[in-house]
């Protein structure tokens, strides 16, 4: 219990200073950008004591590393700053859209994870079948397309040819449960269709590979059916890289959305971080980059103790 414990305080502890460092790279890459921020903002018609003024406002004129951690210091209490482009508060812009965001990809992963597991399994029940032969080319075709490029044969089939779905994913509190769901289908199959063949992949050959093991053959030799010895013997060891990789692609759906929500102009925070970076509204940049970092680190931390509560020879390690 004792060894448990110290491997997940050690795990969150990573995860706390790979954060850190992460919001030092984002900070420094955002202050950093080639240009005069303020002389953007402001266009070529502004006089220099209006630019030395937005300078002052901004903190570009202070040392790099007190902005930083003055910066920081708001975090730890909550303040993410004021948005440049608004001038509201950093948090309640990203309130809205991340709710959004979590919502699209909670919806994409209730479908996504669980079909990639059964294709995977499926795939190994009935391995050099025309089902399996099948499954391994389109999810090889799936995994080497780009998103966007997905998205977009997506609308021209199923919004313009078919008219099965709007084009756009523009949602908004009012809307019924049936219309919003209604709109979150394509994004969440731009989305899915990737994570559904690597899920896929790495299930069937995370089972394929102990198959070869001595308890598995014992299993066979006490008569259990095939499907039992895969489910029942050889799915429980083979979960380190499932757990692994779908860990991978729920960090993914939440920090992979800005693509997809690009091209259907879904109001998440994927949209909100393109017309940020567009408007040159640094704290809002600052802001999402930090929360998509923060949410792909922990979800990893989060896989590697799965990880080992999963696997008793992990778990009772000597």
């Amino acid at each position: 219990m004792n060894a448990m414990r110290n491997l997940i305080l050690t795990r969150l502890c990573m995860a706390i200073v790979t954060l850190f460092l992460v919001s030092v790279i984002v900070f420094a890459a955002v202050r950093f950008l080639p240009g005069d921020i303020a002389q953007q903002l402001l266009g070529q018609s502004a006089t220099p004591e209006n630019i030395a003024a937005l300078r002052s406002q901004l903190g570009l004129d202070t040392p790099g590393y007190i902005s930083y951690f003055r910066w920081l210091g708001g975090l730890l209490q909550g303040d993410l700053g004021q948005s440049i482009a608004t001038g509201r508060e950093v948090s309640e812009l990203i309130s809205a859209r991340l709710k959004n965001t979590l919502l699209l990809a909670g919806f994409t992963a209730i479908i996504a994870i669980p079909l990639g597991y059964l294709l995977g399994f499926l795939g190994a029940l009935y391995k050099g079948s025309i089902f399996d032969r099948t499954s391994n080319v389109v999810a090889l075709a799936v995994v080497s397309l780009p998103e966007y490029f997905v998205a977009y044969v997506l609308v021209v089939f199923m919004a313009v040819h078919l008219a099965w779905f709007p084009a756009l994913s523009r949602v908004s509190p009012s809307m019924g449960a049936f219309e919003y769901v209604e709109r979150l289908v394509l994004p969440a199959m731009s989305l899915g269709l990737v994570i559904v063949a690597y899920i896929m992949r790495v299930t069937k050959s995370s089972i394929l590979n102990v198959l070869g093991e001595d308890y598995i053959q014992m299993a066979q030799m006490k008569g259990n059916s095939r499907a039992r010895v895969m489910l029942v013997h050889a799915l429980p060891n083979a979960l380190a890289p499932i757990i692994n990789v779908t860990a991978i692609n729920l960090a993914y759906l939440v920090v992979g959305v800005v693509i997809v929500e690009t091209v259907f102009v879904y109001p998440g925070l994927g949209q909100l971080l393109v017309d940020s970076v567009t408007k040159r509204d640094m704290p809002v940049v600052q802001a999402v980059c930090l929360i998509f970092a923060a949410i792909y680190i922990l979800v990893n931390a989060m896989a590697d103790i799965l990880i080992v509560l999963s696997n008793p020879r992990l778990r009772h390690a000597k």
